[in-house]
């Protein structure tokens, strides 16, 4: 997997060098690479026009994977509906050959099954991963790429192979390599 840019994750559409979030609805920014998936916070009001405009902008070349898309078992539709949303970006993902940029709140048992039973061959990215080591060593067992961003556990930072590290923004203030050097900084060796 080759993403273009050290940022894999932001909502600031102002960052360059940086793959952008953007919702369905939503318009892609001239010479920018972006991400497009519905937020499993926002899979309570899923319409058709939503799917199709996610199906027609996953084609275009600014586009370099699907997601931010997901589970959180805290916030929006129900397991269920969320489940089925995410299935959807699972197949998407795997008929345009982009990566999947995946939020999860406490629903990490749920991903990791889904991937067993679909297998894709498209890398599953886990962003902003906040998570233990026990849980980062089991995604990484099961062939998930782990992205940091701003806030991150040192000792989890310290035993993910640069090889499944990558790191964002997000949603931080900060510039990239500020995030970067303080990971660096902070791994527990």
């Amino acid at each position: 997997m080759i993403l273009p840019c050290i940022d894999i994750h932001t909502h600031d559409k102002s960052r360059k060098d940086a793959i952008i979030n953007i919702y369905p609805h939503e318009q892609l920014i001239d010479g920018a690479y972006h991400s497009v998936g519905i937020h499993p916070w926002h899979t309570s009001n899923v319409t058709t026009i939503t799917i199709e405009n996610l199906k027609a902008l996953s084609v275009n070349s600014q586009v370099v994977a699907i997601g931010e898309t997901g589970l959180d078992a805290l916030k929006g539709a129900s397991i269920e509906k969320q489940i089925e949303i995410f299935k959807f970006h699972i197949s998407l993902s795997e008929q345009v050959k982009k990566p999947l940029i995946i939020h999860c709140v406490k629903a990490f048992n749920e991903i990791i099954t889904i991937k067993k039973q679909l297998k894709p061959s498209m890398p599953w990215i886990i962003h902003g991963f906040r998570g233990k080591p026990q849980l980062a060593q089991q995604l990484l067992n099961n062939g998930f790429y782990i992205s940091l961003g701003e806030k991150f556990n040192p000792e989890t930072a310290s035993i993910i192979p640069i090889d499944r590290l990558l790191f964002e923004t997000d949603e931080s203030t900060l510039d990239i390599n500020k995030i970067i050097d303080s990971i660096n900084n902070n791994c527990i060796l």
